[in-house]
């Protein structure tokens, strides 16, 4: 399975299905391994804003939207000006509601995950992801929640949460991927990642029965190599 154009996707949405769309940030600034938040107050870049904007013009007209972010600036800067992008006003900004659990989901003990950020980011996503896929013993992913139950939870939660026919969901890549892993088995190395942008959309109907789980992009490609 590959990422499918944001633009295709929402061009080929039926009038009376829904989205409930996880999508990572848009391009952000560098950050280093000597930043003592972690990145936390890096925020977009220009082309990451116009990535936000291009986004929110391909998402229909037709229908409410409603937008979660992690609270950390850079992801509600991109539901921000993913609103204003479908708005096609600049000048207007929607309401974005900050959710704790979407800036770190997948976090069981935040010291051990402390650990994982300075030993090595995409290493210690990509371990523990490795190492679920295995059904082997836990040893090790102490920094985690088990992959399967807690992507469920994320589903569970946003349509839970959106009550709109869209409803976007801006986060990190850290829980994209695992949630990418999980319902779309997709495979993800520390030399081939996802790019800004890009998640996952899950389709309903009004009731919130889901339909199907697509990967999509908001660029010309769903992937970073390194």
């Amino acid at each position: 399975m590959d990422f499918v154009q944001a633009s295709e996707f929402f061009r080929n949405l039926a009038p009376d299905e829904r989205v409930f769309l996880l999508v990572r940030h848009g391009e952000r600034n560098h950050i280093t391994p000597a930043d003592p938040d972690y990145g936390a107050h890096v925020g977009l870049t220009e082309r990451g804003r116009e990535q936000a904007l291009a986004l929110g013009k391909a998402i229909p007209a037709d229908g409410d939207i409603v937008f979660f972010s992690s609270p950390v600036g850079r992801c509600m800067e991109t539901a921000k000006y993913i609103g204003m992008g479908r708005e096609g006003c600049a000048s207007s900004e929607p309401q974005v509601e900050a959710l704790g659990c979407l800036g770190d989901f997948f976090v069981q003990d935040k010291d051990s995950f402390e650990k994982v950020l300075k030993e090595g980011f995409y290493e210690g996503i990509c371990a523990w992801l490795i190492n679920e896929a295995s059904g082997g013993p836990r040893h090790g992913d102490e920094a985690f929640y088990p992959l399967s139950d807690r992507a469920e939870e994320m589903l569970s939660m946003m349509l839970e949460k959106g009550n709109a026919r869209f409803n976007i969901f801006a986060t990190h890549d850290a829980w994209v991927v695992p949630c990418l892993t999980h319902f779309c088995h997709m495979r993800f190395t520390p030399q081939r990642w996802m790019n800004y942008l890009t998640g996952m959309a899950v389709v309903t109907d009004a009731q919130k029965r889901v339909f199907r789980i697509v990967p999509v992009t908001g660029l010309e490609t769903g992937w970073l190599e390194f």
